[in-house]
C-alpha cells in the first residue's frame, strides 16, 4: 500500500464535512480519544450522531468512589469510567436494548440499610428485580451467570451502597473471564449496541503516583485529583504508574498490541477536556502510547479544559502543553518534533489570551486557535455539538 503526506486548510465547522458525517455516522471517522472520568461522556453520546467508528482509551486507575470499593474487594482495574463511557455511546433508539441500558446505569440508593441493599442484590439473582425481569432471553442468562461469579467471590459484607449494576457485571465479567477486562468489555458492548469502542488503556490493576515540585510525592488518582480530597499543594512535576502503591520505572508496563492498533488506524487523535494528568497523561504512560501517536501521520489535537482543574495547579495553557508533550515524548524520544505529537490546540475564543499563542508558537511551533465552542455565556463547558462539528471538521 502505496501512502502520500498531504495537508490542507481546515475550515471550522466545515459543512460539508458535517453533513457528511451526521447522514452516515456508521462510515464516520475513526476519532481516538485518550480519556478518563466523565468529562467527555456528554460529548461522546452526542458524538453517536456523527460517527459510529470513534474510539476511546481510557485510564482504569480510579481510586474514588464506589470503584475503589470493586478494586479493594477483587483486586481489580478500576471499571467506572469504562462503565459510564460504554453507555454514553451506547445505541439509545428502539433499535438497542434500553431494558439491559436500565439495568446496568442503575445504582443502589446510598442512604439505604445494609439489608435493604442486599435484599435488592438477592432479587436482581433471583430475577425478581423488575429491572433484571424486563431483560429478555438469552442476554438475561448471560447477565445473570456475569451477577452469579460477582455474587460467588463478594467478601462478607461488601458495601453496595451507590454502587452502579454495570460495575458489579462488569467485576464478574472480570473474574469469569480469567481476570481480564477486554472480553467483557467487548461482551457488554454487543449487549447496550455501543456505537464506538471503548478499552482500558491497560488491563493490569495499577495506580497513579505523582511527584510535586516541593519534592513531596502523592500516591492514588483520588489524591492527585482534588475533587473528594484537599487538593495538592503544589505543581505536578512528574506522574508514574504504581502497583500496590509502589512506583513502577516507566518501561515496566506496556501498551497492548490491540490498543497501539487502533492508534495506528486513527483518523483523528485528540487529547480532550479532562483532568489533565490523571484523565489525559496517564493514558500516555504505557510504554508505546508516544512512538505509536508520533508514528499517525493525522491531526492531533489537544481541547483545553474550560474552567478550572485542580492538578494544574500553578499552570497556564503553555504550561500545560509543556507537560502533555513531555509525556509523550518521554516514550517517543525527547529529539520528536512536536509536530508529530501535537498538530493543534483549540480552546473556546472567550478563554484564549494573545500571550498564550504566542508562547506556544515561540516555543513549539505549534498554531493555538480560539473558536466559538461554548453554548451559553458565562458557562465554562463545551457545547457538544459545536465540539463534533470541529472535531469532524478537522479529520
Amino acid at each position: 500500500m502505496s501512502q502520500l503526506h498531504i495537508s490542507r486548510i481546515a475550515e471550522i465547522p466545515d459543512e460539508l464535512r458535517v453533513a457528511r458525517a451526521r447522514s452516515l455516522p456508521g462510515l464516520g471517522p475513526r476519532l481516538l480519544f485518550f480519556s478518563g472520568g466523565s468529562a467527555l461522556n456528554g460529548i461522546s453520546r452526542r458524538l453517536k450522531a456523527y460517527t459510529h467508528n470513534s474510539i476511546h482509551l481510557m485510564t482504569p486507575f480510579d481510586s474514588g468512589g464506589s470503584s475503589q470499593v470493586l478494586r479493594t474487594a477483587f483486586d481489580m482495574p478500576a471499571v467506572g469510567d469504562l462503565r459510564s463511557r460504554l453507555m454514553a455511546l451506547a445505541d439509545e433508539s428502539d433499535l438497542g436494548q434500553p431494558d439491559i441500558f436500565a439495568l446496568f446505569t442503575h445504582r443502589f440508593p446510598v442512604g439505604a440499610s445494609r439489608a435493604k441493599l442486599e435484599r435488592e442484590f438477592a432479587a436482581l439473582l433471583d430475577t425478581t428485580h423488575p429491572l433484571m425481569d424486563a431483560v429478555s432471553q438469552p442476554m438475561r442468562s448471560l447477565i445473570l451467570s456475569h451477577l452469579r461469579a460477582f455474587a460467588a467471590h463478594c467478601p462478607q459484607g461488601f458495601d453496595f451502597a451507590g454502587a452502579s449494576v454495570g460495575n458489579l457485571i462488569l467485576a464478574g465479567g472480570y473474574l469469569t473471564h480469567d481476570r481480564a477486562l477486554e472480553p467483557v468489555l467487548f461482551i457488554m458492548s454487543k449487549m447496550v449496541a455501543v456505537q464506538g469502542t471503548v478499552r482500558s488503556i491497560i488491563d493490569s490493576n495499577l495506580g497513579l503516583g505523582a511527584v510535586l515540585a516541593d519534592g513531596q510525592t502523592v500516591v492514588g488518582q483520588r489524591e492527585i485529583t482534588g475533587k473528594e480530597v484537599p487538593p495538592i499543594a503544589a505543581p505536578i512535576r512528574e506522574l508514574f504508574l504504581t502497583r500496590d502503591g509502589a512506583r513502577l520505572e516507566r518501561n515496566a508496563v506496556k501498551l497492548p498490541k490491540r490498543n497501539r492498533r487502533l492508534i495506528e488506524r486513527a483518523d483523528l487523535i485528540c487529547y480532550p477536556p479532562g483532568s489533565l494528568f490523571t484523565s489525559v497523561i496517564a493514558n500516555l504512560l504505557p510504554r508505546g502510547v508516544g512512538r505509536s501517536v508520533a508514528q499517525r501521520a493525522v491531526p492531533k489535537v489537544y481541547f483545553t479544559s474550560l474552567g478550572a482543574d485542580p492538578e494544574c495547579l500553578g499552570m497556564d495553557l503553555p504550561d500545560q502543553v509543556r507537560a502533555l508533550l513531555a509525556a509523550l515524548r518521554a516514550d517517543a524520544g525527547q529529539d520528536c518534533p512536536a509536530d508529530r505529537l501535537l498538530t493543534a490546540v483549540v480552546c473556546d475564543k472567550r478563554g484564549l489570551r494573545d500571550a498564550d499563542v504566542r508562547r506556544i508558537h515561540d516555543d513549539h511551533g505549534l498554531p493555538c486557535v480560539g473558536l466559538d465552542l461554548c453554548g451559553a455565556e458565562g458557562i465554562a463547558r463545551y457545547d457538544p455539538a459545536r465540539f463534533c462539528d470541529a472535531l469532524v471538521s478537522l479529520v
